[in-house]
């Protein structure tokens, strides 16, 4: 099993940035990639970006190509994400989460989930 800790949300005004961290320990040799998802009230979680684990190879939704970076050290078992330029309809819990296979832009991919964390754009 692996265990997901999430840090780095809080609130930043329209065109800062944001760095979110994922610390994964246990199990984690079984990951075929890391995603970040996240979602509003009332809406469905929704797929942000991926990172396959071994390859490094990354998957961005529209939303956030050119803005947002995904990124990992594989030795501090750590996934990142790096959130720049960003607008209000950015405002969401975001999630790290754990692939055992693809595809890794739909949520059901991923068995494994951290506690969320907030992050409130400004405008």
């Amino acid at each position: 099993q692996v265990q997901l800790v999430e840090s780095g949300g809080g609130l930043v005004q329209a065109g800062g940035s944001l760095r979110l961290s994922c610390a994964a320990s246990g199990r984690t040799f079984t990951r075929y990639a890391m995603g970040w998802f996240r979602q509003t009230p009332g809406k469905e979680r929704e797929f942000v970006a991926a990172i396959t684990w071994r390859f490094g190879n990354t998957n961005y939704a529209d939303s956030v190509k050119g803005r947002f970076t995904i990124s990992r050290d594989n030795a501090k078992n750590t996934v990142f994400l790096q959130m720049n330029n960003l607008k209000p309809e950015d405002t969401a819990v975001y999630y790290c989460a754990a692939a055992l296979g693809p595809p890794v832009v739909v949520s059901t991919s991923y068995n494994t989930w951290g506690q969320g964390a907030q992050v409130t754009v400004s405008s």
